[in-house]
């Protein structure tokens, strides 16, 4: 098998791209996090495929898809399940906030574990 070229790279990086922002969408959906502000990035990543980052407090979420996967990796990406996987991050993320709070309540934690719960619950048929 020959290597890509250059042009022939970009192309599937950005099929790759977009594929990942669709995925998430459809998780995000599925999940019922439609309050939060979502914006995609494409760029390196030192140590994983994907990532999430969360604003709680703005309910703002950034999600990245590393643009530069090591050779050594790239038989192990799965675009798909990397959307999927960010999706799951930011359907746990606020309970995980909370749980990392120092000084929390329990009605906070209880809270976010409703949260948690109503969603799994429409889910899981």
């Amino acid at each position: 098998m020959k290597p890509l070229t250059i042009k022939e790279n970009t192309l599937k990086q950005d099929r790759d791209f977009e594929l990942f922002k669709k995925e998430f969408k459809k998780w995000q959906q599925k999940f019922g996090l439609t309050g939060y502000k979502v914006y995609f990035k494409h760029e390196l990543l030192e140590k994983s495929f994907a990532d999430v980052n969360i604003n709680q407090g703005e309910m703002v979420a950034t999600v990245r898809l590393n643009s530069n996967l090591p050779d050594k990796e790239k038989p192990h990406k799965h675009v798909a399940l990397s959307a999927k996987h960010e999706a799951l991050h930011l359907l746990v993320g606020r309970l995980e906030k909370n749980g990392c709070c120092r000084f929390i309540g329990s009605d906070e934690i209880y809270e976010a574990t409703e949260e948690l719960v109503f969603k799994l619950e429409d889910l899981i048929q």
